[in-house]
């Protein structure tokens, strides 16, 4: 039997934990994943990259080489069509100030107050990186698309989730239970998608 391997998840929010341990627990991968709170002497490493992928492999590079251990990374937002894929990478930060959802929300709907609904399409996106402390790399990527309504409904989610309803549903993601938002999150599906990659890559790397 193949010896476990122990993997850092880049991040202390243990909801993203308990998600890909569950997603690997799935798969019958024996990995130990870990988040940062098992390493205090690694510090926040800064998202200076433009896109979703630079931020994701500046992560999951940083906490490899800290770690010494194989680390994975995502970085993810909000998209919207008329906007030109704005505000992306700025999304936690669009209004100015980190991690200020209700003001981030509220920006957002100024700014497309004038759109009609027919062309309020929008999708967030994620691209999760898994980096080795040699320097090897891989990334993936997951979406999920919808739309945006005039004004926020649901009390789950967090973010844009209250003004963001999913192709195919009437629902805002905020109106779902986290089991359904979940299965269809754009972090899940880039998860399950990194699941082939980390066991091919990991085996590589112990053969």
């Amino acid at each position: 039997m193949s010896a476990v391997r122990k993997v850092v998840l880049a991040t202390r929010n243990e909801g993203k934990i308990v998600e890909l341990r569950r997603i690997l627990a799935e798969a019958d991968q024996e990995i130990e994943l870990v988040g940062l709170d098992a390493f205090p002497h690694i510090g926040e490493i800064a998202e200076t990259g433009i896109t979703f992928a630079e931020n994701a492999l500046l992560k999951a590079h940083g906490v490899a080489s800290a770690s010494g251990l194989p680390a994975i990374a995502d970085d993810s937002g909000l998209c919207v069509d008329a906007l030109n894929g704005m505000p992306g990478v700025f999304s936690a930060r669009w209004s100015g100030s980190h991690g200020d959802d209700a003001a981030n929300l509220w920006l957002l709907l100024a700014q497309v107050s004038d759109v009609p609904d027919g062309r309020r399409g929008a999708h967030f996106a994620c691209t999760a990186a898994l980096a080795l402390p040699g320097g090897d790399e891989r990334i993936v990527e997951g979406a999920l698309a919808g739309a945006l309504i005039r004004g926020p409904r649901g009390p789950n989610g967090f973010g844009y989730d209250p003004i963001f309803v999913p192709e195919g549903e009437s629902r805002t993601t905020a109106e779902m239970s986290p089991a359904e938002k979940d299965a269809i999150s754009h972090r899940g599906r880039a998860f399950r998608a990194l699941v082939p990659v980390m066991r091919d890559l990991l085996a590589a790397k112990t053969t």
